[in-house]
């Protein structure tokens, strides 16, 4: 498989998870350029390192082929989220504020954290779950997020 195939699934992909190239850019710390060029199939290069992290990020092997799903990434990402807090963010909590878009005022600080520090392969993770759990398009989903870090003040440069 050559780049500009592995760039028709990075496009497909990022399409089935509702993420705009820039967004993905930023959740990969590439260019929105270097996205644009790798999914048109006129990226000369791109470092193995760059291109595993974008891979890995969207859920794709170095073959381009899917991953192993995560049994559920939902818990994962909620379980993470509350580790340092007495009460836990749970996962309907989670998927009812994403779905109905109010950030529970009585979790910020467990969103701030998922927004802070659970890997961003997990979070992907998660949306395409609640994506398809609740039959909504994963870029409403996305929307909500990026609303909330910007709400929280995220320091985490993906959600720029």
């Amino acid at each position: 498989m050559n780049l500009s195939e592995i760039g028709q699934q990075v496009r497909s992909r990022r399409m089935t998870l509702g993420l705009s190239q820039a967004q993905l850019a930023a959740m990969c710390g590439l260019s929105r350029a270097t996205v644009n060029q790798l999914e048109n199939g006129v990226l000369a290069d791109l470092g193995v390192s760059k291109l595993m992290v974008l891979l890995n990020l969207i859920g794709l092997s170095l073959n381009a082929g899917p991953q192993a799903a995560h049994r559920s990434a939902l818990d994962l990402v909620t379980r993470s989220a509350s580790v340092s807090y007495k009460s836990a963010l749970e996962p309907l909590e989670l998927t009812t504020a994403l779905v109905q878009g109010k950030l529970p005022t009585d979790k910020t600080a467990q969103i701030a954290t998922l927004l802070d520090e659970v890997p961003l392969p997990l979070i992907v993770a998660a949306v395409e779950q609640v994506s398809a759990q609740e039959k909504l398009p994963p870029k409403r989903l996305w929307k909500q997020i990026f609303k909330w870090a910007k709400q929280l003040q995220s320091p985490r440069d993906a959600w720029a």
